[in-house]
């Protein structure tokens, strides 16, 4: 699925939309993800600071998605395990951004190369409006290569 229909679709999502979480880009090549999320009154705890579920929502999937896209049908890719430190009160918009790097891809393929898995650590922080992070969200993501059918 091209980059451009994948953004449109999962900006429809519900569990996205009913949040206020907003993909702004995706590279064409999956490599590059932006999302933010826009104070709004329904995703506001009650001390008036972005409740912290949808602060990790904003980040669940992309990686495991981006993945996916970047490796293709010979691997499987899993979220495996996630931590978020919450670093500041987070007001106004927040935004947060994936890359993937070629050191990831080859150190993917190295580590997979014999059908092992292989759980690399992906760091995204969550920043505000004045570029100061609020959260720092530690993602494991589970890569395996499929086996090869004969």
């Amino acid at each position: 699925m091209n980059a451009h229909l994948f953004r449109f679709l999962i900006n429809r999502y519900p569990p996205y939309w009913g949040t206020g979480i907003t993909v702004t880009h995706i590279s064409p090549d999956y490599r590059e993800v932006r999302v933010q999320m826009k104070m709004r009154w329904y995703n506001r705890n009650y001390v008036r600071t972005h409740f912290g579920g949808s602060l990790y929502a904003m980040t669940d999937p992309f990686y495991m998605l981006m993945l996916i896209h970047i490796l293709g049908d010979d691997y499987t890719v899993w979220d495996k395990e996630a931590a978020i430190d919450f670093i500041k009160p987070a007001r106004g918009t927040v935004t947060a951004a994936f890359h993937i790097t070629d050191e990831h891809i080859t150190a993917i393929r190295n580590a997979t190369h014999d059908g092992g898995k292989y759980l690399p650590r992906f760091p995204v922080d969550i920043t505000d409006e004045g570029g100061h992070i609020v959260a720092r969200v530690i993602k494991t993501v589970y890569i395996r290569r499929k086996k090869r059918r004969e």
